[in-house]
């Protein structure tokens, strides 16, 4: 009896943990902030009943580290991104497979267009920039 409850806890705690795999969409995008080339990681979690929830970074290529981001949507496909320390703010519209909009500086001075397009990718490659995420998020949000 004791082998039989165990199974069946090791199941369902398999299958949650399953089901919450499965809302998460993965995307990574390439394209340029004015004229700097960038590339953003992004997360969207659509493993619960309500909206949906975003994760992700960004990095000038070959110019600066991962920067965190805190991500806010709206119905109309808008997200707004803002980095990690607030030093700067992402602004894009989803059109397709494009993110289109703006990126703000923290006092509102400077405003730069952004317009990035989702690349495809594999599972593999795919694997670094979650274990990346991941540190970069751990380095946030350590308390």
């Amino acid at each position: 009896m004791k082998k039989l409850i165990l199974f069946s806890i090791i199941l369902m705690s398999s299958f949650v943990m399953l089901s919450a795999q499965e809302g998460l969409k993965k995307f990574l995008y390439k394209g340029t902030i004015d004229k700097f080339p960038v590339t953003l990681y992004l997360q969207e979690d659509t493993s619960g009943c309500g909206p949906k929830f975003y994760h992700g970074m960004y990095k000038y290529d070959n110019l600066s580290k991962w920067l965190y981001l805190e991500i806010s949507d709206d119905e109309e496909s808008r997200l707004v991104m803002i980095e990690g320390g607030i030093t700067g703010i992402i602004s894009v519209k989803k059109i397709g497979e494009t993110l289109k909009g703006f990126w703000i500086s923290p006092d509102g001075s400077r405003k730069l267009n952004v317009n990035l397009k989702e690349v495809p990718t594999t599972n593999r490659v795919m694997k670094s920039y979650d274990d990346r995420y991941d540190e970069v998020n751990y380095e946030m949000n350590d308390c």
